[in-house]
C-alpha cells in the first residue's frame, strides 16, 4: 500500500481550476519531487494534502485513510510532518525551546501542563537537534539564526511528530546552491535512515534532478508527466510547458549549478 495515493483531486477558485482531477502516489521510503512552472497548481495541492485547503472532490489517502478536509493539527497528528516554503520559528524562544514546543504538541500536552514547559522533552529536542547539525545553537535565540539555520531548525520541528510522510514546499527557497545541495543531502539522510517518505516542491531543477527518485510535473492545475530524472527532462512537452520555447533541463540544471 503506498503512503499516500491521491485520486482525482480538484479545487476551484471561482471560475479557475487550480488543481484538475490530479492523481499520483508516493511509495514508502519515496523522494517525490513535484514541479511545475508558477501558477500549476503546487501550492493548491500541497495545502489540501496538509488539511489547509479542503478540495472540492478527490480522495486524499494516507495508509489507507482519507484525510480529504481534516484540519491540519488532525494530519500532522496522525503522522504527516511539514516544513514551508518561507521557514518561520519563535524568535523570542530558543532553539530547543522551539523544537520542545512540537514535541509538546505531538505529546498532547499543550493544555496539560503540570511543570515548566522548558523542562519538558529537552533531551528528546537536543537529540533532534544533534541530527540537523544545530545542536551548539540550542541555547540561542531564534531570530539570532541565520535563514539556513532557521531552515534546519524547522526540518527538526517537522521530524518531531515521528511522520511517515515528510511535506516540503520548496525547502531551498532563498539559499545558495551549496547551502541547497547541504540542507537536501541532509534531508535525503535522515529520511532514509527512518525510512520517512518524501513529497517536495522545488523550483531549483540542479536538487530536483540531483536527489529525487521521481519527478511528477503538474501544468495547469493537471499531471502532464511521471517519470524518473531521464524521463522527465527528455519529455518533449515538459520542456514546453515548464519553459517554453528553447531553454532545456540540462541549461536549467547548470545555470542553478552555477548560481
Amino acid at each position: 500500500m503506498s503512503v499516500l495515493a491521491v485520486h482525482s483531486l480538484s479545487k476551484a477558485f471561482g471560475g479557475v481550476r487550480a488543481v484538475n482531477e490530479v492523481g499520483f502516489a508516493v511509495e514508502r521510503g519515496e523522494f517525490l519531487a513535484m514541479i511545475g512552472p508558477n501558477g500549476a497548481g503546487k501550492s493548491t495541492c500541497f495545502n489540501m494534502i496538509n488539511g489547509q485547503l479542503a478540495p472540492d472532490s478527490g480522495e486524499i489517502l494516507f495508509e489507507g485513510k482519507n484525510i480529504a478536509g481534516l484540519v491540519p493539527r488532525t494530519i500532522w497528528q496522525l503522522g504527516v510532518g511539514r516544513t514551508f516554503q518561507v521557514a518561520a520559528t519563535f524568535g523570542s524562544m530558543t532553539v530547543a525551546e522551539n523544537v520542545q514546543m512540537a514535541l509538546l504538541s505531538h505529546a498532547r500536552e499543550i493544555y496539560s501542563l503540570w511543570r515548566p514547559a522548558g523542562e519538558m522533552h529537552r533531551e528528546r529536542a537536543l537529540d533532534l537537534l544533534e541530527q540537523v547539525g544545530m545542536r551548539e545553537a540550542a541555547d540561542r535565540p531564534s531570530r539570532e539564526l541565520a535563514y539556513g539555520d532557521v531552515k534546519r531548525i524547522e526540518l527538526a520541528i517537522a521530524l518531531a511528530n515521528e511522520p511517515r510522510l515528510l511535506l516540503m514546499d520548496e525547502p531551498t527557497a532563498g539559499m545558495g546552491a551549496r547551502e541547497r545541495h547541504e540542507l537536501i543531502e541532509l534531508v535525503k539522510r535522515l529520511v532514509v535512515e527512518r525510512n520517512i517518505s518524501v513529497l517536495f516542491t522545488e523550483h531549483s531543477m540542479d536538487v530536483v534532478f540531483a536527489f529525487a527518485d521521481r519527478i511528477i510535473v503538474l501544468a495547469r492545475g493537471r499531471v502532464i508527466a511521471d517519470g524518473d530524472a531521464a524521463a522527465i527532462r527528455d519529455n518533449a512537452q515538459v520542456r514546453e510547458v515548464y519553459f517554453g520555447t528553447g531553454k532545456t533541463f540540462a541549461q536549467s540544471t547548470s545555470q542553478g549549478a552555477a548560481s
